[in-house]
This record gives C-alpha cells, structure tokens and sequence, in this order.
C-alpha cells in the first residue's frame, strides 16, 4: 500500500509546513519516549472508528498520567479536519493514514519522573499520509517470523499504546533479517500475543466440527485494536464462531488460515510463518471476505 510525504502537520492547535521545526529537544515524548499515539484511517474526509480511538488515547494517557485537554476529542476531530483539508485528503476517492501523538510536554529537567506539583502542557500532534487504496481484487500477502523478545503478560504498559516503541523496532529488524514482512509476538509462557503494528487471527476447524475466528485474549498481552473488535462482530454474522484464548505458538502453524488486522493496512493475510506456507500458502476464502466487507465497511 502505497504512502506520499505530507505537507503539512497539525501541531498544538495549528498547521505548519511538515519541513519546518515543531517539537522542542526538551519535550519528553523525544527525550524519553513519554507519550501516546493512535494510528486512524480517514476515506473522503470521514475518520473511521474516530471515538473509539479517542477512547483508547485517552486510557492510554490516564496509565501514564498524562492529563488530556478535557475536549481532546473535539479538537481532535478539528485538527484531522483542517489538516485532511490542507492536505487535499478530504475528496470523494481520497484514502489517508493519520497518526495522532500526545507527548506529555515540554520540561527543562533531565529528571526521569515528571513533576508531581503542576502537570505538563501536553504536545499534540496530528500527520496525515496519503493512501493508495487497494487494487480492485488485489488481496496480497506477508510472509510472519516468531520474535526472540517474549511479551509479558504482567506488564502493565501493553495494554497502552505508549510511543516507546524500541522493542518492536527491534523486532521489525528481526523480521527483515530473515527476509519476512512482519514479526509475531509470543508470551513469556508460549502463547501468541500480536504482531508488531496488528492484531492476529487463526481460521481453524474445532474437535466438533465448527469453522473457528480464533485470536488471542485480552491476557496475552496485547493492544485491542478497533478492528480487532469489529472482526470478532463480524465473525458472529458471518457464520463463524469468534473464539478469544490462549493459543499455543504451534497452533499458528496449524492453521488453515492465518490474518493480521490493523485500522491503516486492514486485513492482511499471512501466507507463511518462518518460512513455511499457511495452508496451500494463498489467500484464504474467509480472510478474502473479512476484508472485502471491512473495506466496505469504511466506504460505508
């Protein structure tokens, strides 16, 4: 999926030229990771999922103490508007990516905790790219590694989407040493959490006979994402029976169908996991349909 450079960035309240200067060397989101994000995706200016996404910057926030402006949701909904506009993204074919980023601000100390007197004036950010929308029946595929870095299911900070992101780095570096596209994440005990930028998916038959949408629960430490809870919907009106667990690393290779979901790149299949193939190594019938009706979803 193709991506062009933005122009601009909404910042604090207000556009600037992308190339210009815009954070402060002392805010904490670059000193020291301190900070949260969300990842939307907008089609003809309509943000989708736009409040749930808020819901979680919000909760993310709250687990760092990073007071929010009380109507951050109306200011994100101003700000994504006026820099849709500027970025001419907001016309009837015009897909984009937007990454909203709140740092908890800017301090001239070198101290590792924040201070407990007055909060911080936080940074908000606001980018916006360019999508090039899928080919019409065009569905792709990524080939997955199981990461070295084992996840926790005990640490707190995996349920917030934090912008200390140097662990999944390093797992992104993983997978292109190994000429894969993507990691999978698995448990401190063996169990599949996520990938590094999307949730994951298992089609599989149970012991009884019924076709399964199998991902992993909500204590194998991983981010719920919005399209993550849209699946596990769909699922139940599709047909399939929607099962949240812990599910042995093994059973990714087990599969007949094997999908990463994310709220930018969609639903994208997985067609082999260390090399090799996930069922006859194509796309499967059921993940076709889950992102055929999720990008009809997003039109819609």
């Amino acid at each position: 999926m193709g991506e062009t450079g933005p122009r601009f960035v909404w910042v604090d309240g207000a556009l600037h030229p992308a190339s210009g200067a815009h954070v402060s060397v002392f805010d904490r989101g670059f000193q020291l990771g301190d900070g949260v994000f969300e990842t939307l995706r907008a089609r003809a200016g309509r943000v989708a999922e736009l409040d749930a996404h808020a819901v979680r910057l919000r909760h993310s926030a709250d687990g760092l103490g990073i007071v929010l402006p009380a109507d951050v949701e109306a200011l994100l909904a101003r700000g994504i508007a006026d820099l849709l506009a500027a970025e001419q993204l907001d016309g009837t074919d015009d897909d984009a990516s937007l990454r909203v980023t709140v740092s908890r601000g800017r301090w001239l100390s070198r101290a590792l905790l924040p201070p407990a007197d007055e909060p911080l004036i936080p940074t908000v950010a606001i980018q916006a790219w360019r999508l090039a929308p899928p080919a019409e029946g065009a569905v792709g595929g990524v080939s997955v590694v199981v990461s070295a870095v084992r996840r926790d299911p005990q640490n707190p900070l995996l349920a917030l989407k934090t912008t200390s992101r140097a662990e999944y780095v390093y797992a992104a570096l993983e997978a292109r040493r190994t000429g894969a596209d993507e990691v999978v994440f698995a448990t401190v005990d063996g169990h599949l959490s996520e990938a590094s930028t999307a949730n994951l998916f298992l089609v599989r038959r149970s012991a009884d006979g019924v076709v399964e949408l199998a991902t992993p629960s909500l204590d194998c430490a991983i981010l719920a994402g919005t399209t993550r809870t849209w699946l596990l919907r769909w699922a139940e009106r599709a047909g399939l029976r929607p099962v949240e667990a812990r599910l042995p690393v093994d059973d990714l290779r087990r599969a007949d169908e094997v999908f990463l979901s994310s709220s930018v790149a969609g639903i994208r299949p997985v067609l082999a996991v260390g090399g090799e193939p996930v069922g006859d190594g194509s796309p499967g019938p059921w993940t076709i349909r889950a992102r055929r009706e999720r990008e009809a979803f997003l039109v819609g």
